[in-house]
């Protein structure tokens, strides 16, 4: 048996672990080896890295896309897309998510992992389609979860949705790390006879489940699973890419992994962790095991924000009421796997309701939008009395939400006007408007800056 692997340091690991706060200076000099050490994929692009690398590092997305490209010639290099969300937190036109995937694979992208945060797959349909027009690999997305209406029938069926769009591979995307070693195999294995098509695995180590998770899913017949570099491992990333391959060596597999050049890359990694540890941008408690994801269904990263938000308002004596509400307030909300962007809204829910001392007395627009129908169909059936207590007798929509917005991408194009160089700065501003512009502004200084220098120097 065969078993790949996907590298996640350059994205979901460091996202889990600093925030995505890894420059991409950072990691340039290691990318020739991972190039060579014999991954399925590179994890590189998406998620928080577009967002992060606008808002916080100065650098162009993009740029950084094509650098990697050229340094990694020899791997394929994969991204994670919110289906119609793209990067963002709210439905784009149909126009803006073809463009996005399309010039995504013209600056290097070779599989678009795509997901939608309630398994609704008329939001990941464009998406998929596109990416599968420009020649790419679409890996469809199963956001795992647990609840009384989720089951292996149900994720099943969802799989199913996705192999008649037409994506090349499944994956199980257990974003909270709480899928267990029975459930890994047994869904691992039903996709694999009712859906037949290659089934990837991803998860974390929040819970400490991580490791078995991923040695039961490769015996069920996973192809390929998701690690991440020992150094940039456990915790609320993923399990250690290392220690996988030596376990599934043990047990069989044939791991097309170079040993020696893993050591070299967690070598270069490691010092790196040390200074992240050092400037307290790694916080040890990422980096251990929290079993309260398995009682609250809580992801690492949702868990983070909760304690931020009580910090700020000296209010961590709520922490476990907080807690405590998170799950009703998901049962309300007819249980949305909590990932982005319903882990944020759910768990700003429960705040809200417990600071407030009164259950939805004050409610987020987004929660709004998505009582609405905005958001998609929820998974199971929502609290009506939740709902008009919101919304009073305002209407429901149920068609797909993306149906009734005017294109964007031409729109946006003329407001950003000459400070927008390519179609990638104007989808950058169209995701993230006030950082590109910021960043657009920066980049015109540097430039500016440069030359009068230069222009001195002669």
């Amino acid at each position: 048996m065969k078993i790949q692997f996907t590298e996640t340091v350059l994205r979901d690991a460091n996202q889990s672990l600093i925030a995505t706060r890894l420059p991409f200076s950072k990691f340039e000099p290691i990318l020739g080896e991972l190039d060579k050490a014999g991954y399925y994929s590179l994890e590189c692009w998406g998620g928080a890295t577009f967002d992060s690398c606008l808002r916080y590092l100065d650098e162009d997305p993009w740029e950084r896309l094509r650098k990697i490209r050229k340094a990694c010639p020899n791997t394929k290099l994969q991204m994670l897309l919110r289906g119609q969300n793209l990067l963002g937190y709210k439905h784009y036109p149909d126009d803006v998510v073809r463009k996005f995937v399309a010039k995504s694979v013209e600056n290097g992208m070779d599989i678009i992992r795509i997901f939608d945060a309630l398994n609704d797959m008329r939001n990941i349909e464009v998406a998929v389609d596109e990416t599968i027009k420009r020649g790419a690999i679409a890996s469809g997305a199963i956001c795992f979860t647990i609840s009384p209406i989720h089951n292996l029938e149900s994720y099943v069926k969802v799989g199913k949705q996705m192999r008649d769009m037409g994506v090349a591979t499944i994956t199980i995307k257990d974003m909270a790390g709480i899928m267990g070693p029975a459930e890994a195999y047994d869904l691992v294995k039903a996709l694999k006879e009712e859906v037949k098509l290659p089934v990837v695995v991803h998860t974390h180590c929040t819970t400490g489940l991580g490791t078995a998770t991923l040695l039961k899913a490769a015996e069920a017949g996973a192809d390929v699973i998701d690690t991440a570099i020992s150094s940039f491992s456990g915790g609320t990333s993923q399990p250690p890419t290392e220690t996988m391959a030596y376990m599934l060596r043990q047990a069989g597999f044939e791991v097309g992994l170079d040993t020696n050049v893993l050591k070299t890359i967690n070598d270069f990694f490691k010092p790196i962790q040390a200074e992240y540890l050092k400037s307290g941008q790694l916080n040890p408690v990422v980096m251990g095991t929290d079993s309260d994801a398995l009682v609250y269904q809580v992801p690492g990263g949702m868990l983070s924000n909760l304690v931020a938000q009580l910090t700020a308002q000296n209010r961590m004596d709520k922490f476990q009421e907080v807690l405590e509400e998170t799950p009703r307030v998901r049962e309300d909300l007819g249980y949305p796997p909590l990932v982005t962007p319903m882990s944020q809204m759910v768990g700003v829910q429960a705040t809200a309701n417990v600071l407030a001392g009164e259950r939805y007395k004050t409610v987020s627009k987004e929660i709004k939008a998505y009582l609405r129908g905005e958001y998609g169909q929820a998974p199971g059936k929502i609290n009506e009395e939740v709902r008009k207590k919101i919304l009073g007798d305002e209407p429901v929509f149920t068609g797909r939400y993306a149906d009734t917005l005017e294109p964007g991408f031409e729109k946006a194009k003329a407001e950003i006007g000459a400070k927008a160089r390519s179609e990638e700065d104007v989808l950058s501003y169209i995701a993230f408007p006030a950082q590109a512009e910021a960043f657009f502004d920066r980049r015109e200084a540097r430039e500016k800056n440069t030359y009068s220098y230069a222009f001195k120097q002669v």
